[in-house]
């Protein structure tokens, strides 16, 4: 039997690092762009249409731009409205109405919803566990 000698294998090249001043992917940006605007705006009044409208695009742009980043607007929506549910906690305790009503929820059920679904419980069992 013969021995196939080969050369000593190359060593796959190494990918170019980004170089910090390197601008980042367009679908980063706007997603970081989209977090950002949420995270200081009014959570009553931001919809996608006026959230990309902010950005200079139109709404069906942004959710091209986030579906590439594999994500989308309600998750970032959630994403920041516990975020600033936590941080507002922190601070001080609020009745859930008044923290629905500041995280832009038209109904407190669906604020309450989404606190169990943030903290595996309910925002009752919460109060009482901290308070």
């Amino acid at each position: 039997m013969q021995h196939m000698h080969s050369a000593t294998p190359a060593r796959p090249a190494r990918p170019a690092q980004p170089s910090p001043n390197a601008p980042r992917n367009i679908p980063y940006r706007t997603t970081d762009r989209v977090l950002q605007i949420l995270l200081r705006g009014d959570l009553s009044r931001l919809r996608v249409e006026s959230v990309a409208s902010q950005l200079g695009m139109s709404a069906t742009t942004l959710r091209r731009r986030l579906r590439v980043d594999h994500t989308h607007y309600q998750f970032l929506l959630d994403r920041a409205r516990q975020y600033r549910c936590e941080q507002a906690l922190r601070a001080a305790w609020r009745p859930g109405k008044c923290l629905a009503d500041e995280l832009g929820y038209l109904e407190v059920n669906s604020f309450y919803r989404a606190f169990r679904r943030w903290t595996g419980v309910g925002f009752s069992t919460w109060k009482a566990q901290r308070l």
